[in-house]
This record gives C-alpha cells, sequence and structure tokens, in this order.
C-alpha cells in the first residue's frame, strides 16, 4: 500500500509553495459561515477528549499547527496522534476490529476501506449531518474536489467521512534536458517530433529511451560521469507499484482490473498491451528498480540520475526546494501521459483519503464535529497558506495566493490535472490480498521473467479466485 515513511519525513518537510495562476471555474460559492457555530454546536461536549490518529507527513505536520485552533474554539480538547504510514494502518485497524475504541476517530487510505466497511467498524455519518445542530450550513460540500470526494468519502448510500487528503500521482521530467538545444535537434532528427514533457504514454517512452545513456556519452554538451536513465519509475512489491501499473497505463490504454459489475476483467488485450509497455520502458530505468519504493523514486529524480517520472505530488513538495535537489526549479510537471488515441478518456492514480469515526467511539459528535472542522473552507485556507501550497481538497483552493503565486508554474496545474479525474480504489474486501498479489506480477513482468501475456492471465486467475466466482467489490 501507499504512503510515508518517517525517516523521509525530514526530507519532506516545510511543503513548498509551487505552481500556476488557473481560474477556476464552476464553483458555488461558499455560504457564509455563523461566526459561533462550532462554539454553540460543541457546547455540550466541552471539556471532552477525543482522540485522532493520522499519519506523519508535511501536510499533517503543519495542520497540526492549526489543531489548538479548534481547542479554543470548541473547548474539547484534540490528541492527535501522528504515526508513519505503517503505523497508522496496523494500529489503526487493529483498534477498529478489536472495537476497543482507544481512538474515535482514524485515517484510512482508500484502499482500506474495503476490509474495514465489510468488517462493520466505521461509523457512517449521515445523522451527524442530517442535525441541524452539528451540521455546519457553511461547510459547501459542493467546493470539493468532486470525484475524489465523491469515491472515497460515501458507500452504498451511506457517507463515511469527508476527503482529507488528496495524494496524486504527476508526470515529473528535467527541463533543463528538455529545453536543451542540442537535445532538441537530436530528438527532432530521430522521433521526427518536438522534445517536450510527454502528453501520451508512447512519447513518455520514446523520451526514455532518447535519454538512456551510457558513462562517458555526452548529456546536454557535458560528458556523463555516470550512467543516466530515461526514466525511474516505483518497481517494489507492495508499495504503489501496482496502482501506478493498474491506473497510469492499463486504465489509459483503455483495460481495467474489474468490469462495473466488480467481475475480474485483467486478461484483456488492452492490460497485455499495458504489460508490454510497462515491460519496455523498464528497460530505461535502473538497475535497481526492482527495489525502487515511492520514497527512492523522487530521491533519485531529486539526484538528477534519470529524465522523467511518474510520482506523487506531495514528495514533490519536499524535493523541489533549494538545499533539498540540486536540480531545484529546473524541474518541469505535467498531467499523468495518456493513452495515444485516448485522450479523452484519461486516468491518473490517487490515493484520496479519508478521516473515519471508529463504530466503537464514545464520542462521535465532538468527533464529527472536529473532522468537520477540518474541511471547513476556513481551515483549509490557512492549511494552503501555512504550507505554501499542499495537495487542495476544495477547487476554491486552486485560487489561493500560495498557490496562484507560486515560483513553479506547473507542478499545481499538473496536480489539477490528475485530481480532475483521480477517483478512489473500488471498495473491496480482499483488497489487500489482491494488491499483494497483483504486485508480484507488475514486478516481475517489469523485471521480464514474466511475459505479459502470462501476467494477465496470472492476474485474472488470482482476482478469480479471490472473488469467488462473485463481485470483488462490495
Amino acid at each position: 500500500m501507499k504512503r510515508k515513511i518517517w525517516c523521509f519525513a525530514a526530507a519532506l518537510a516545510a511543503t513548498t509553495a509551487l505552481t500556476v495562476p488557473m481560474v477556476v471555474s464552476g464553483v458555488q460559492p461558499v455560504l457564509a459561515q455563523d461566526a459561533g457555530f462550532y462554539a454553540k454546536a460543541a457546547a455540550p461536549y466541552k471539556g471532552t477528549t477525543i482522540r485522532v490518529l493520522d499519519e506523519i507527513t508535511p501536510l499533517q505536520e503543519t495542520l497540526s499547527k492549526i489543531v489548538p485552533d479548534f481547542e479554543k474554539e470548541t473547548g474539547i480538547k484534540v490528541e492527535w496522534e501522528l504515526l508513519n504510514h505503517f503505523e497508522v494502518i496496523n494500529k489503526g485497524q487493529a483498534d477498529m476490529l478489536s472495537g476497543r475504541g482507544y481512538y474515535d476517530a482514524i485515517m484510512l487510505h482508500g484502499a482500506q476501506l474495503g476490509p474495514m466497511l465489510s468488517a462493520g467498524v466505521i461509523m457512517p455519518l449521515d445523522k451527524f449531518v442530517a442535525d441541524p445542530k452539528l451540521s455546519d450550513p457553511g461547510l459547501n460540500a459542493a467546493d470539493f474536489i468532486q470525484a475524489p470526494y465523491k469515491t472515497t468519502a460515501f458507500s452504498d448510500g451511506k457517507q463515511y467521512g469527508f476527503i482529507n487528503w488528496n495524494y496524486n500521482h504527476v508526470y515529473w521530467a528535467r527541463a533543463d534536458l528538455l529545453n536543451n538545444p542540442e537535445e532538441q535537434a537530436a530528438f527532432k532528427a530521430k522521433y521526427g517530433y518536438d522534445l517536450a514533457p510527454a502528453k501520451t504514454i508512447e512519447q513518455m517512452r520514446d523520451i526514455a529511451e532518447f535519454f538512456t545513456r551510457k558513462k562517458g556519452e555526452k548529456l546536454a554538451g557535458v560528458p556523463l560521469t555516470s550512467d543516466f536513465y530515461g526514466i525511474v519509475l516505483e518497481g517494489i512489491k507492495g508499495g504503489s507499484t501496482f496502482s501506478n501499473l493498474w491506473v497510469n497505463f492499463i486504465q489509459n490504454y483503455g483495460g481495467n482490473l474489474l468490469d462495473k459489475d466488480g467481475k475480474p476483467v485483467f486478461d484483456s488485450p488492452q492490460t497485455v498491451a499495458a504489460l508490454k509497455m510497462w515491460r519496455e520502458l523498464w528497460t530505461f530505468a535502473p538497475p535497481g528498480i526492482a527495489e525502487y519504493s515511492l520514497v527512492d523514486v523522487p530521491t533519485v529524480m531529486g539526484n538528477g540520475i534519470a529524465a522523467q517520472s511518474l510520482a506523487w505530488s506531495d514528495f514533490v513538495l519536499g524535493i523541489d526546494k533549494p538545499g533539498v535537489s540540486p536540480f531545484a526549479g529546473k524541474f518541469v510537471y505535467a498531467p499523468i501521459p495518456a493513452k495515444a488515441g485516448n485522450e479523452a478518456h484519461r486516468h491518473a492514480d490517487a490515493e484520496p483519503s479519508v478521516t473515519v469515526i471508529s463504530a466503537a467511539s464514545k464520542n462521535p459528535e465532538p468527533t464529527f464535529l472536529f473532522l468537520q472542522w477540518l474541511a471547513d473552507k476556513k481551515q483549509q485556507d490557512k492549511l494552503i497558506e501555512m504550507g505554501q501550497g499542499g495537495v487542495p481538497i476544495r477547487e476554491s483552493s486552486w485560487a489561493a495566493p500560495a498557490i496562484t503565486g507560486s515560483t513553479n508554474p506547473t507542478l499545481f496545474a499538473a496536480m489539477k490535472s490528475s485530481l480532475d479525474v483521480a477517483t478512489a480504489r473500488p471498495k473491496m474486501e480482499k483488497y489487500p490480498e489482491m494488491f499483494d498479489a497483483m504486485s508480484g506480477i507488475a514486478q516481475q513482468v517489469g523485471l521480464g521473467k514474466m511475459t505479459p501475456e502470462q501476467g494477465a492471465k496470472e492476474g485474472q486467475a488470482i482476482l478469480e479466485k479471490l472473488c469467488g466466482g462473485k463481485s470483488c467489490t462490495l
């Protein structure tokens, strides 16, 4: 599964602003909020202590500075515990499944929702949302970025959270190389079109081939002191390797893991074609790609030994900054490349995540107020400002000064492009078992130890076995 490792958090801390002015259209105006709403709503719960478990990233570290404002406004004490990605998953799920209820609210990645919903350990929010004493009339849920919000926070007609973290993939490349006149001329001569950030997967493949060079060859007119690679991707068994393959490649090729009824369709010609491209791209990547995690990919890009990548945008925030990478300011970002001819049906990998109320919580009402307060525009505006950017959950955040006044003209534009089409993982009871098995196939195909045809066939068999002839989704 995905997400941050504490040892890397220092390199990502102090999230920097990066982006492009853009006009936000179609966003409904935010309703005026009663200045005393939360103080009034929280009055019956003043003095209550709630415990919240969340993940440690620069985004949450910034948000931790805002939490005391809630305590001051409401009189509700918040014990907000931040742990690394794996501890949040293990400790949070153990508490929920045991029924202990030590934590009132727990952050869940989108992929965790299926197993936890199946176990019946998440409390629906509908009764709180419908209660005028608890439901903020100025929340303006229409301002949430809708595709991630609706596909993550809701299941079977019930609401289980607000959107919290819109983790998403972007295309990331070396602008200094793409803009080099010598490289541009050589690329045009070889491929017949201009060198620029890849708009299609086929162009990404050409760029990967073109920039793969051996020690001693020239790169932008300078002899290389070590090998240079045309692309770097996550390849470790686990992590987000398979989600990258699934969404950014297979879905963009027109294939999928499941059909609309939740039945496995992994052995399609589209999947085989995507796996062939996946394998080819690995031949232009560093030899250690099979051991690269979502932490290693941005490190490789920051060290300047690869020309392009697909990476989680929140990691970029901690790498493309002076003092962290010698190539800071020399990168360019763009939407996830689409399959040529399939641009109208593009996809981008994302892991929208929510903080849910445990079914065993003894303080659901004050916990609901806290989660709702965090998602409010006022807090989100402050989070964007304090973090000098971040990953928006609201459409209106794209117009925030920290984003429109950014020094980087492309990162947030790429991020917005991803979030325009991003959706949560299908809610599957056996998602962990499926993901583990499919990650192994992704790695074996990438290494050339399994043909694309074999990978598609084996993946289909695994899914059919796990789902037992029924729909894989809840």
